[in-house]
């Protein structure tokens, strides 16, 4: 049997991962918990093979980093992310990491099983593309990588000031790159574009 730690904030879900692998004749739970702050313990103080890590966990807790800190100490140990969230960034740090395999949430059990055999028997499994989301006027695929570093940025709410400093950039070029995506996505204010930013879940602050 390959015991796997189940990491997921979402009540709903983690129950039904738990019912997926238990009527599995392959997989059991280890644990199921709601904090990637924990799942490093885990690794520690139990048997675990493989790990379904969510990315926005409990405590503010991000599944990537936790996933990065365990593939470091514990690269033998299998990790598959989940999300349901869009974020541009989610796969490319994934990948950085180590992280085996990348799945997007759907109902479907025959899916998830899947890709934990596939990624048990030595396969990297991640989406072919990423989601195309609507923002405004633009798509996701219209954005430079640059354009959505600024764009997850402006939605903390911080002065310009403060969001070229933590890009190391000049106050000049976060303007000019605000100037663009209010062309790009048609909105008139900047608070518009943040407030729109996030809802749609293009860009994902602190995780």
């Amino acid at each position: 049997m390959i015991h796997v730690l189940i990491v997921e904030d979402d009540p709903m879900a983690r129950k039904l991962f738990e019912i997926i692998l238990q009527e599995s004749a392959r997989y059991i739970v280890t644990a199921a918990i709601e904090s990637a702050s924990l799942a490093e313990f885990y690794c520690m103080t139990s048997t675990v093979d493989l790990i379904l890590m969510d990315v926005c966990t409990a405590l503010r807790s991000s599944g990537l980093e936790a996933a990065a800190k365990i593939k470091k100490i514990y690269p033998k140990k299998k990790i598959i992310i989940v999300t349901s969230q869009p974020e541009c960034d989610f796969v490319e740090r994934a990948r950085k990491s180590g992280v085996e395999s990348f799945w997007y949430k759907d109902p479907s059990a025959e899916h998830l099983l899947d890709v934990m055999d596939r990624t048990m028997r030595g396969e990297s499994v991640y989406p072919d593309k990423l989601p195309v989301l609507q923002i405004g006027l633009a798509t996701s695929e219209e954005f430079t990588a640059r354009e959505l570093e600024v764009l997850r940025e402006l939605t903390s709410g911080d002065t310009d000031d403060e969001i070229a400093k933590r890009l190391h950039i000049s106050i000049h070029t976060v303007k000019k790159y605000v100037k663009t995506l209010l062309q790009k996505t048609g909105f008139t204010t900047r608070t518009q574009l943040a407030v729109m930013a996030r809802e749609s879940g293009i860009v994902i602050r602190g995780f």
